[in-house]
Formats: C-alpha cells, sequence, structure tokens
C-alpha cells in the first residue's frame, strides 16, 4: 500500500527531527521503516533493521537526556532529504555538526546516511 501524497518526505523528516527532539521514541521510530538501513556516507553500515535502531535511540535519549539537533540547513531532492544539523547532547556540551541524507518510500525512512 502507498502512502499518501501530502505524506511528503520533507514531512517525514521533520516528524522525525521534532520527535527525536523531544526524545519520543514511539513517535520517533515510526517515521522508519522495518528494514530501515544506517549507515556512514561511503562507509560501513552500523544500523539495520527497526529493533536495533529503536535499541540504539533509546540508549542515545538515556544517556542524554538534553540532547538536541538544530536544524541550520535542509535540501530535498525527491525522495531524498538532507539535513545539515547542529547536536548538543547537553546545554553545556560542545556541539557538532552531521549531515543526514535520508532515503524516504511509502512515508518512511527506509536509509540515513551519516556525514560526520
Amino acid at each position: 500500500m502507498n502512502a499518501p501524497a501530502c505524506i511528503t518526505p520533507f514531512d517525514v523528516a521533520q516528524a522525525q527531527l521534532e520527535a527525536y527532539n523531544t526524545q519520543d521514541l514511539d513517535g520517533h521510530c515510526a517515521c522508519f521503516a522495518d528494514d530501515v538501513v544506517v549507515a556512514d556516507l561511503n562507509g560501513a553500515v552500523t544500523v539495520s533493521g527497526l529493533a536495533a535502531y529503536r535499541a540504539k535511540y533509546e540508549q542515545v535519549f538515556a544517556d542524554f537526556p538534553q540532547n538536541h539537533a538544530e536544524l541550520l540547513n535542509r535540501i530535498v531532492v525527491g525522495n531524498r532529504v538532507i539535513d545539515h544539523e547542529r547536536v548538543k547532547r547537553s546545554p553545556d556540551a560542545d556541539p557538532f555538526e552531521v549531515a543526514a541524507i535520508y532515503t524516504v518510500a511509502d512515508a518512511k525512512i527506509v536509509r540515513v546516511d551519516f556525514v560526520k
């Protein structure tokens, strides 16, 4: 079954970011496909499957309860969304920047490639 046309790749990327920033694990994971793949750009796969993804972010949220990603820029090209983010693990932590390249199909993120 295909997703409704009103659910765009932009919408999915925005929903996962909002859920990430409120540490809503269920809402965050709802944006990802059951067979999601996370990898370093042009590198190794670091997470495969929603269960592993959920476990990883359950730990991230537990370890960094004040974690927050600030969206610096977003580019949407077809079914891909490229987010440039500044992440702070806590208010007094040094921020770091990442780019996340989300590939979206049927209103779910099926792949994330990170540039760190």
